[in-house]
């Protein structure tokens, strides 16, 4: 059982963004977001993976066989295998987890890049993390800044660019492999329309409401010592090894003998 003070603020907050996920523009939100998400965890098998998500399970064409979801308080679990702890307190093991995927809470957490931290350290060494936000410069966030709205959901979060968030995974070691913008909207439409997603996706305009992040822990490769030859000492005659020594020896003794014999036939 999570004993975090924010327990019941994030309780709440998740809540109240089921209200949104019924609605029309976030039912269309949700399905190109797991449309983007489809072609990342297809191919993965690993063993574990976690998804900590403010809407309903995206992971659900995964072929993990483990998928772990995660609640604020038990009252929101959604089964008992549910992982139920405060968000920058996993109760994992380290590099555990093949795929973890953070949709939309950095955006409702005081601390965020602490809950960044644990996710990062969950994720084995070559597992994938992926972050779902809503982009503050897509039609949306322009939106944000004007809306009346703001104590609701979406609008009541703190949305982040990717590019920010390509620096709080600088931090924590993990690299950006890709970014993908997606929900594509009319100035006056609801839904993601599918030519303008079309065209969107195409080219991955920085315009979407949402972006999805990819990122993997950075390769880090054994230190290579060099070593360095230098001539600056004198080679010595011992370190040639007795034999070519004793060689020159022989030569001289050798010779000094032919002289003698020499002298006494004179």
């Amino acid at each position: 059982m999570s004993n975090s003070s924010m327990a019941p603020m994030l309780a709440e907050r998740m809540a109240l963004s089921q209200a949104y996920w019924q609605t029309e523009a976030g039912r269309s939100l949700w399905d190109v977001q797991r449309a983007c998400l489809g072609p990342v965890v297809e191919g993965r098998k690993g063993g574990h993976s976690l998804e900590m998500s403010m809407g309903s399970p995206l992971m659900t064409m995964s072929e993990i066989p483990h998928v772990i979801r995660w609640a604020p308080t038990r009252e929101l679990a959604e089964s008992p295998s549910t992982l139920v702890c405060p968000p920058d307190q996993l109760a994992l093991p380290d590099r555990c987890l093949d795929t973890v995927v953070i949709h939309h809470w950095l955006e409702h957490l005081q601390d965020a890049h602490y809950t960044l931290q644990e996710a990062a350290r969950v994720t084995a060494d070559n597992g994938m993390l992926v972050l779902f936000g809503f982009n503050p410069v897509g039609l949306s966030g322009l939106t944000q800044r004007l809306s009346k709205k703001q104590p609701q959901f979406p609008w009541n979060g703190r949305w982040r660019t990717a590019n920010r968030l390509r620096d709080w995974l600088a931090f924590v070691d993990f690299e950006v492999e890709r970014v993908d913008y997606c929900c594509f909207r009319g100035v006056m439409s609801a839904t993601c329309g599918e030519r303008w997603e079309a065209w969107g996706r195409r080219h991955n305009l920085p315009l979407g409401e949402s972006y999805m992040i990819q990122a993997q822990r950075r390769q880090r490769h054994a230190p290579v010592e060099r070593l360095k030859f230098g001539l600056r000492t004198p080679v010595s005659s011992s370190s040639l090894g007795a034999t070519r020594t004793g060689a020159s020896v022989h030569c001289e003794s050798s010779r000094q003998g032919r002289l003698k014999k020499d002298r006494e036939s004179e």
